[in-house]
């Protein structure tokens, strides 16, 4: 199991409970189509940023009451209103995939987490508006375990985005450690670049685990669900460790028999 961009919705999952189904797999649908907009196929920016407003004056056309004729975002529209979902949230969505199509490189952490904030924060964030647990507590300590599956995400993938000219590798980190783009680009894994990962990875495991009082403070299977997504992200750094931040030669992933682990670490999650 990846911990993939769009992949940590709980679409159709069996913990999910039935009538979120629904509103779920319209907020997927939409994240998961302006993602590919911006991220796949052959496309210039130009033709990129140019789908991403017509989806922005399709949001437009939801938040005046309408409902837009494309089956995908009427049924969104639907959904919504009956829901009541902040538009904003959708709209942070559509800023931070236009972002990834200008932007390459980020100064700071601070830097990399304004763009969590849009690009992964408004997924929690509409999900607790669905489950009705909008305290400022969990809003908090969701926006920290989406930026931090983010984050992991991005440390999973440091070849596979620098093919796509990207680096979310915090520029000041590589600087302080040592590592240049020069050994990004040749794979070159040395006690630098380990030591830079090693300092990212605690980084998002810290910011995990002050997020995950979030999975046991949600009642029923919601919160079972983010149980296993925390449990999930955790385990991917411990993967990342395993293959000694070795990144390029092997993706660290999570196979079959790992779930079994994030079921029992799940179970011995307590409340905090």
């Amino acid at each position: 199991m990846p911990v993939d961009h769009y992949e940590n919705f709980p679409v159709a999952s069996v913990l999910l409970p039935r009538r979120l189904r629904e509103p779920v797999e319209a907020i997927y649908a939409f994240a998961r189509s302006a993602d590919d907009i911006a991220d796949e196929g052959d496309a210039t920016n130009e033709e990129r940023l140019a789908g991403l407003a017509a989806y922005q004056r399709e949001l437009d056309v939801i938040a005046a009451g309408g409902t837009p004729t494309e089956a995908m975002f009427a049924r969104l529209a639907r959904n919504v209103r009956e829901w009541q979902l902040p538009i904003q949230l959708l709209r942070d969505l559509l800023d931070a995939f236009a972002q990834d199509v200008v932007k390459k490189r980020y100064a700071d952490f601070p830097d990399v987490l304004d763009y969590c904030r849009r690009s992964a924060d408004p997924v929690g964030r509409l999900l607790l508006h669905l489950y009705g647990e909008t305290s400022a507590d969990n809003l908090r300590r969701s926006d920290l375990i989406c930026s931090a599956l983010q984050i992991i995400n991005f440390w999973q993938d440091v070849g596979v985005d620098w093919r796509k000219d990207r680096v979310y590798l915090p520029q000041d980190s590589l600087a302080r450690f040592g590592v240049s783009e020069a050994q990004i680009a040749a794979g070159t894994v040395d006690t630098a670049f380990r030591a830079l990962m090693q300092y990212e990875v605690q980084r998002a495991r810290s910011m995990m685990r002050d997020g995950a009082p979030l999975a046991t403070a949600l009642p029923g299977r919601v919160g079972w669900e983010l149980r296993l997504v925390v449990q999930g992200g955790l385990r991917i750094l411990e993967r990342i460790e395993a293959v000694d931040y070795d990144v390029f030669r092997q993706r660290p992933e999570l196979g079959k028999l790992d779930w079994l682990l994030l079921v029992l670490r799940a179970i011995r999650m307590k409340k905090q």
